[in-house]
């Protein structure tokens, strides 16, 4: 969540960040408002408390009505709170100064363009059609109905070389790769500010437990260090796998073909823990990573600069990473990279150790960081851009060792 004090000392620049994301600047006026009668309320409560504890034992009567007072007053008091925190929660992150103005993805800017896109001398196809029967929709529509995949053969074993090429890639960067769980409270989850996620029907809910499935291994990853002071005298980095699930609530209609966008599927996720004052630099630095792992596969990518009306609630600066798809002839998107500031810690109470200018201890909140390694997404991208015009594919040489062999798909292996 946002610092309520910003709100409270600087309205119209909150106002103005809000705006850029698409946001009712109104929201901010009505939380203050409600801040304001809460504050006043507790500050005369305080007063009758004080009062109280100054009565003698002689003025019972006097003492019993201002604790009834006092009572009813802290009755008002919580519902204030809860309607403030509420509204709290409607305010997103604010952008950066240097994040590009925009309403959505057409105003997204293009920083750099890495690799060139292949040339076939045939007409390439999709990678549905050149993974054939090892990427099944039909089959796993009889199962769990639309949305779902069976991922089977040198398909799926290309999916576990991906990964396991991202971890030998990234812990030797400090990473500790974790397996964190993929269920989530609903208190936590909204703490993890998404609360937007699971408002808008986006996540699968399991109401016996009151458990959410997680949207993203960043998701499990951020409360982690939930209410505890860590030492981030050096980023904390992790590395986590996990199986994620999306309702795709607001895609009807948009990309129903394979699994480009399905209820279901394992990621691999960076997520960076830091002080303030490290996190343009640890952004950067998981970037860099993401294009390491694309250029290493050879990929052609571009990287995107995302717009302030087309990043993510919680962010404070994002990038992608598209991949180019020869099928659809543009850059699909397979790798964000976003700098959340201390939205999220604030909501999750992570802090670190500092000293004020007196040198007296204090407690700051950090600075948290996400970044996909690999979902599923940039296993379609190789299938299309190192295919063969007999079919088979071409394995990248990053990943042959894994694999053990140089093509797939050429019906020898299957």
């Amino acid at each position: 969540m946002i610092n309520i004090n910003l709100i409270r000392e600087n309205l119209e620049l909150v106002k103005e960040g809000m705006k850029k994301k698409l946001a009712d600047p109104n929201l901010a006026d009505q939380l203050l408002k409600i801040d304001s009668e809460w504050r006043e309320l507790k500050k005369t409560t305080d007063d009758i408390r004080a009062e109280q504890k100054s009565l003698g034992a002689d003025n019972r009567d006097s003492a019993r009505k201002l604790k009834e007072e006092i009572a009813k007053n802290e009755e008002k008091i919580n519902v204030l709170l809860e309607e403030r925190d509420f509204l709290l929660s409607k305010i997103p992150n604010l952008p950066d100064e240097d994040v590009p103005v925009g309403r959505d993805e057409s105003e997204n800017v293009a920083i750099r363009t890495i690799g060139e896109p292949p040339k076939f001398s045939f007409k390439p196809k999709d990678y549905v059609d050149i993974a054939g029967e090892f990427i099944d929709t039909d089959r796993a529509a009889k199962i769990a109905g639309s949305r779902f995949g069976y991922i089977s053969g040198e398909v799926a074993e290309l999916d576990f070389a991906l990964f396991r090429f991202g971890m030998d890639t990234l812990i030797p960067y400090g990473f500790r790769f974790i397996l964190p769980p993929v269920m989530i409270k609903t208190d936590v989850y909204r703490r993890v500010g998404k609360g937007q996620f699971i408002d808008a029907g986006d996540a699968f809910y399991v109401p016996e437990d009151d458990l959410y499935l997680v949207g993203s291994s960043e998701h499990s990853m951020a409360p982690m260090y939930m209410d505890e002071t860590i030492d981030v005298t050096k980023p904390i980095r992790l590395l986590g796998f996990s199986t994620c699930f999306r309702r795709e609530a607001g895609s009807y209609g948009k990309d129903t073909r394979g699994i480009l966008r399905v209820h279901q599927f394992n990621k691999l996720e960076m997520y960076s823990l830091c002080r303030p004052e490290d996190s343009r630099d640890e952004h950067e630095f998981l970037l860099a990573r993401q294009e390491e792992l694309m250029q290493k596969l050879e990929i052609p990518y571009r990287v995107m600069r995302i717009c302030t009306g087309d990043m993510g609630f919680g962010d404070a600066s994002q990038y992608d990473i598209e991949a180019w798809i020869p099928s659809q002839n543009k850059y699909r998107e397979t790798h964000s990279c976003s700098n959340t500031t201390d939205f999220q810690s604030r909501g999750l109470n992570i802090t670190f150790k500092t000293r004020d200018t007196d040198g007296k201890d204090k407690r700051e909140f950090v600075h948290t960081l996400n970044a996909t390694a690999f979902s599923e997404r940039p296993l379609l991208a190789i299938l299309e851009n190192f295919q063969r015009e007999n079919g088979s594919v071409q394995v990248p040489e990053a990943l042959k060792s894994y694999l053990g062999r140089e093509e797939i798909l050429n019906g020898e292996n299957n």
